[in-house]
């Protein structure tokens, strides 16, 4: 019975990263103590790198600043986001663990309806350690789940799951909205709890949120680039949503699973609905042409590694998007750079899903 056993959830303190970009000194950090303090935490600063950020006592880190990418990529640094916390992606190519949580620090400890503190980090590796569901969908939420099961009518055959690769977390207080809905309801709070986790349907898109959100990065990390966005380029706000549609696409092909829900955090602040119009604009008017684009993208059965799809899914960025605006050309570029980045960092990779999940052909 899927429900029936239920074992503690494992911490994997040595196999999970933590990747906060940010600006400001990190504070906040204090508040996740009790849930963090275990863990190696990749700090990607954004901004000015002649800044001093300062780092609570007693966390294990390491910090990257825009001379620290310079750095290490040299000229394929130009796919790395500047003035954006978009930049966060560097910290997952330069992570060495299995799993990447993201999270930004203006997101604090969630408290759930008993007023009880939220481990998020928790709930997400164990969304991550059970199987998704994408192929049916399950009326009862996540079957794996303590106290649930597979309801009456669901194909036995597809009762074993996919590995997950995503866990998107959802947050309280400030909702994620776009600017044109922030204007109309600039006093709108997220109080509702809702305590379910459900598989994203293959074929079925998202708006994927990257400030609570953790992945396999063995599994999906080359998908996981947030684009070009921010200083000198004309979008910003839509590096978490590239991201999550280049990475459903990639799953829905290599047969992975991605999930959305629970943990929430609680998000403290709102950012300013003018500026974010501004990032916003363009993005607004392009996306009514990128889903259908994403929604309709195939990727071909020789693409068996998450790279080669990702290079695959450049072209075709290229040949549909480029016409749409000469963005998608440079964007196009940068997709293929970052995966020339990735493995020049991550040598091993390149491995088919096939291969992660069931190991090496005998």
């Amino acid at each position: 019975m899927a429900g029936s056993k239920v074992t503690p959830t494992p911490l994997l303190k040595d196999e999970l990263d933590i990747v906060i970009p940010t600006i400001r000194n990190l504070d906040f950090l204090e508040m996740w103590r009790p849930f963090f303090e275990q863990y190696h935490l990749i700090i990607v600063q954004d901004g000015d790198p002649s800044k001093v950020i300062k780092v609570p006592e007693g966390f294990d880190y390491e910090l990257y600043n825009r001379n620290d990418i310079n750095r290490i990529l040299g000229p394929k640094a130009s796919c790395i986001s500047f003035k954006d916390s978009a930049c966060r992606c560097f910290g997952y190519m330069v992570s060495k663990k299995k799993y990447v949580y993201t999270i930004d620090d203006d997101c604090f400890v969630a408290k759930d309806p008993s007023g009880k503190e939220i481990n998020a980090l928790q709930q997400h590796i164990k969304n991550l350690l059970s199987p998704s569901t994408p192929f049916f969908y399950n009326t009862l939420y996540d079957p794996y789940r303590e106290g649930a099961d597979f309801v009456r009518g669901y194909p036995f055959s597809l009762r074993e799951g996919v590995p997950t690769a995503v866990s998107h977390g959802l947050w309280l207080n400030i909702p994620d909205y776009d600017a044109p809905t922030q204007l109309v309801k600039p006093r709108e709070r997220n109080t509702r709890y809702v305590d379910a986790v459900l598989t994203i349907p293959k074929g079925t898109l998202f708006p994927m949120c990257g400030m609570n959100l953790a992945f396999d990065r063995e599994l999906i990390g080359p998908a996981m680039y947030f684009g070009l966005m921010g200083d000198g380029q004309p979008i910003g706000r839509y590096d978490d949503m590239w991201a999550g549609w280049c990475t459903k696409v990639i799953c829905d092909h290599l047969g992975l699973g991605v999930k959305t829900g629970l943990p929430y955090i609680w998000h403290s602040k709102a950012s300013n609905p003018f500026v974010n119009l501004k990032k916003e604009y363009k993005g607004i008017f392009w996306q009514e042409e990128l889903i259908p684009f994403f929604q309709s993208a195939t990727l071909p059965k020789e693409c068996t590694t998450v790279q080669k799809c990702y290079v695959e899914l450049s072209k075709q960025v290229r040949e549909k998007l480029g016409k749409v605006d000469d963005y998608f050309n440079k964007l196009a570029d940068a997709m293929v750079t970052w995966i020339e980045a990735w493995d020049e960092l991550n040598p091993s990779g390149g491995k088919s899903a096939a291969e992660l999940v069931n190991g090496p052909k005998k």
